[in-house]
């Protein structure tokens, strides 16, 4: 059985909508289309203050594109601890970081040939 595909346009906006809702910061966006043998298409990275602030993203981030695009993710990993979590919609993965565990991956620089697009928040 395979998951219908969500535009991903659509998709990665309503993910955007979900970390805003509960201020998730230092959001970046990858584009992974130009580079060969990845694993999707996009991540889109952002960081919680706290376990509980990282729970309530990826919680605001599953509401709103459920609600939104009638989706859901395929697959969820680190909820267990909450430090690094992965929200996988197939062709757009989410990673929600607590800062220290953010730094210490890095993986903003792990893919530094992807186009990368920050966005701004207001809060």
């Amino acid at each position: 059985m395979t998951k219908k595909q969500t535009n991903p346009d659509q998709l990665i906006t309503g993910i955007l909508a979900g970390i805003e809702d509960v201020k998730g910061q230092n959001i970046n966006i990858l584009d992974l289309r130009e580079i060969e043998n990845t694993v999707c298409d996009y991540f889109i990275v952002c960081e919680g203050t706290s376990n509980t602030q990282v729970n309530a993203i990826v919680n605001s981030v599953q509401k709103r594109v459920s609600k939104d695009l009638k989706d859901k993710p395929w697959h969820i990993e680190g909820l267990d601890n909450s430090e690094w979590v992965l929200i996988d919609y197939v062709n757009v993965v989410v990673h929600v970081f607590q800062k220290h565990i953010r730094e210490y991956y890095d993986i903003e620089s792990l893919w530094g040939d992807a186009k990368t697009t920050v966005i701004e928040t207001n809060y």
